[in-house]
């Protein structure tokens, strides 16, 4: 019989297609992969996977196989969380991802609170991209994650927590800088920074002002704390959202800031996971501690 272990060694190997990074990651030699798997194919009588010293490649029925591996697997994670349900709110451990352009903002207002109130609480952070993210709290990697909205997020549930306007920002010598309001119609385009491909919040911007996304300024970054650089340093203006404003302004005495004027909220925060998930009660809690602590610092 195919045991949990063997479709968890399959697992591995799919995801990183390289046999010892996949028994590095299961913390087991590449020879006990490597039997267990050959083992599992004789089992069922089918190829999963065709390797040579090159490389790993998957055949076509064991797509289908490593699909329902797959969904087994999170059925077993779904099982052992519902343990979670006989115990204190929040004493088991957490992963939650979040991406780039809320952790550095979001985490300094709510850890603090997370540690007062639910001391037993084990987090692991991960950041990463919205895309990324999504596909591990899909796959069972991690618990939840904190994401902006709109961003497409089929198959999983949302929890809002907080919304948001966006700000642009400007070198104070900059002739519209000394505004209370701007609209999207007169921001100049070509003077425009915003983050790279890949960044949820760079879609978001373009869908708020309406701008095409081959329409803007040349200039790109990885992180909303180079633009902001880049701002001072007099090489153009760009937009971020509202929870990252105080934070980088702080230390840019340079700088001047104006909202928005676009209909908002310009994007919503929220914690996704799997209608599965057997911690839903655990992210409830969450969504409220979130709510009150964003509610405190901005109002």
């Amino acid at each position: 019989m195919v045991s949990l272990k063997q479709l968890n060694y399959a697992l591995a190997v799919s995801k990183t297609l390289h046999f010892k990074r996949a028994a590095d990651a299961c913390f087991i030699s590449p020879s006990t992969l490597s039997n267990a798997l050959t083992e599992m194919e004789k089992q069922l009588g089918i190829q999963i996977f065709e390797r040579d010293t090159k490389k790993v490649l998957i055949t076509e029925l064991g797509k289908q196989v490593l699909e329902k591996a797959q969904t087994i697997m999170l059925q077993v994670d779904d099982i052992e969380h519902l343990a979670e349900t006989q115990q204190a709110p929040l004493s088991r451990p957490m992963s939650i991802g979040i991406i780039p352009t809320i952790a550095p903002y979001l985490l300094p207002i709510i850890l603090p609170a997370i540690n007062r109130q639910y001391p037993a609480l084990q987090l692991t952070i991960i950041e990463g991209q919205s895309e990324v993210l999504a596909g591990k709290v899909k796959r069972g990697e991690i618990d939840t994650a904190i994401l902006a909205l709109p961003y497409d997020l089929e198959g999983l549930l949302t929890f809002t927590f907080w919304q948001e306007d966006f700000y642009w920002i400007s070198h104070k010598d900059h002739h519209l800088a000394g505004r209370d309001h701007i609209s999207a119609g007169e921001l100049d385009q070509a003077e425009l920074m915003l983050l790279q491909d890949g960044h949820c919040l760079k879609d978001q911007i373009l869908d708020t002002c309406m701008i095409a996304s081959n329409s803007y300024h040349s200039v790109t970054a990885s992180s909303l704390e180079t633009l902001i650089q880049l701002v001072a340093g007099k090489m153009g203006t760009t937009l971020v959202p509202q929870m990252a404003l105080a934070t980088l302004m702080a230390a840019n005495k340079s700088l001047r800031s104006v909202h928005l004027s676009e209909p908002g909220p310009h994007r919503e925060l929220t914690m996704i996971m799997r209608p599965t998930y057997a911690g839903v009660k655990n992210i409830e809690l969450l969504k409220a501690l979130f709510n009150r602590q964003l509610s405190t610092q901005f109002g």
